[in-house]
């Protein structure tokens, strides 16, 4: 089945900005002339691809149709480089999955480095987003998976965690240290239910049965905040309070318990060429911020 290009610009458009008319102003022509490409392009597929709400949302199959979109644009933007065309006016949208502590430390810069992209991030834990790679959703992502078949993985180096509170929590829960009836009684900060930092941390204390009364704070940034006003304890970044530590507005638990997690860049391989200014932008901004081991492997690791 061959699509029209006007209708897949058209189906991205809405999904992207949420409305008709929305999308009609991003691409210069009435609502109506959406409307009736949208309605042209599911009787065509046989389903409904949009969800007429406020925003409009996009079915599972308008969902994969609109990726399908964005990877052409990806591909026409790589050809229009490789044979040296003036693209000066072209800017191409790309689906990342990524976890909340990486964007809150590295990747910006990364981005940054990137003026012709438009990024379209989705958030989730750095354990789950091979999932958005794995079903078609995002063309690239940040995660611990090695492997994923059919893309190329590249190991950018560990974003390092320390477990951390306020000067005074200290004091009030772990005076006589990070034992397990401390660790099991002191109230912990949780990002949310996939975040199974604390847990994996409290277990390597020697707590692998550690139960403690939790906050779940979905924001990086209130995170860090929580633990500074003593709410809690939490594994941070080390990129993101080191400021902090320093000014002793927070503390460490335990000064040489940190916690590295490896972090890889996955790229779909049908994109890998599309997507080498990016990989390398990545990989140049994660080699000078994240933790390095003593000889990184900078080569695509082929996943079969």
């Amino acid at each position: 089945m061959q699509f029209d290009p006007n209708h897949l610009a058209a189906l991205a458009s809405v999904l992207r900005h949420g409305s008709f008319d929305a999308a009609a102003n991003a691409l210069h022509v009435t609502p109506s002339a959406i409307s009736q490409r949208i309605k042209a392009l599911e009787e065509r597929v046989g389903t409904t691809l949009v969800n007429r709400s406020t925003p409009c949302t996009g079915t599972p199959h308008g969902l994969r149709i609109a990726k399908h979109a964005e990877d052409i644009g990806l591909l026409e933007t790589a050809l229009t480089r490789d044979l040296k065309l003036d693209s000066s006016d072209v800017q191409r949208h790309l689906r990342i999955a990524i976890n909340a502590d990486s964007l809150a430390t590295w990747f910006v810069p990364a981005m940054a480095r990137l003026p012709e992209m438009l990024f379209d991030l989705e958030i989730d834990d750095q354990d789950h987003s091979a999932d958005w790679l794995k079903r078609g959703a995002v063309s690239a992502a940040i995660t611990t998976t090695p492997s994923i078949p059919g893309c190329d993985a590249f190991p950018l180096g560990s974003l390092r965690y320390v477990a951390t509170c306020s000067p005074e929590f200290h004091a009030q829960w772990f005076a006589k240290g990070t034992d397990p009836a401390a660790l099991n009684a002191a109230p912990c900060l949780v990002f949310n239910a996939k975040d199974g930092l604390q847990r994996d941390w409290m277990a390597a204390q020697g707590a692998p049965r550690a139960a403690p009364p939790s906050h779940y704070l979905p924001s990086t940034q209130a995170f860090v905040d929580a633990a500074i006003a003593g709410l809690g304890w939490g594994m941070n970044p080390e990129l993101l309070v080191w400021r902090a530590l320093r000014r002793q507005r927070l503390v460490t638990l335990n000064e040489t318990a940190t916690w590295d997690v490896p972090l890889v860049w996955q790229v779909s391989r049908i994109l890998g060429p599309a997507l080498k200014p990016v990989t390398d932008a990545v990989i140049k901004t994660a080699k000078a911020t994240l933790v390095q081991s003593d000889s990184p492997d900078r080569d695509p690791v082929p996943n079969r």
